[in-house]
């Protein structure tokens, strides 16, 4: 089985939510099978060794579940991306709009050296909106990003092609849906 039919059979759709007309993908059934996860963390610390990241800043909140033991796996920061008002120390923030509305999101202004190589993890890829945020908070405070990394693309959203077009890397994914 590959890594992708894996996901694909792990991940369940939970229709109506947060909204109706909106088909939540839960990774519940994945987290709860630790080979799996240990295969969604290997295969994506591979993809991403050869590109020698300084850091993993990883999306609120489930981004953090696996950009956590990304960091691990590459032996390199991780830098929590949150939601507004969650972070205690001097933050930046960056609005942006997603499927079904608007928010924002903070890093501490301080969470990454200057010129410091940065992947940007989040569980899923749609609009783009939140990961495009995420990035240019990292340029804002001097970073690059060099590679997106997410478990599921929405393929029939335009994240894919944002997030190339903005930043210039072609986001990595495990499975398409």
């Amino acid at each position: 089985m590959t890594i992708e039919e894996r996901l694909k059979s792990l991940v369940r759709d939970v229709h109506d939510f947060p909204k109706p007309g909106i088909v939540f993908k839960d990774i519940s059934p994945l987290l709860a099978n630790p080979a799996a996860r240990l295969e969604v963390v290997e295969t994506i610390v591979r993809h991403f060794k050869p590109v020698l990241p300084d850091a993993i800043a990883a999306i609120e909140a489930r981004g953090f579940i696996f950009g956590m033991l990304i960091a691990e796996g590459l032996n390199i920061p991780f830098v929590p991306v949150r939601k507004s008002g969650k972070l205690p120390y001097k933050k930046i923030s960056q609005r942006y709009s997603l499927e079904y509305g608007t928010a924002e999101i903070e890093m501490h202004e301080d969470a990454l050296p200057k010129g410091s190589r940065v992947i940007i993890h989040d569980d899923l890829l749609a609009t783009g909106g939140t990961a495009a945020a995420a990035g240019k908070m990292v340029q804002h405070v001097g970073g690059k990003v060099v590679g997106y990394s997410f478990l599921i693309n929405l393929s029939f959203l335009p994240g894919e092609t944002k997030l190339k077009n903005e930043f210039g890397v072609q986001p990595h994914y495990l499975a398409s849906f």
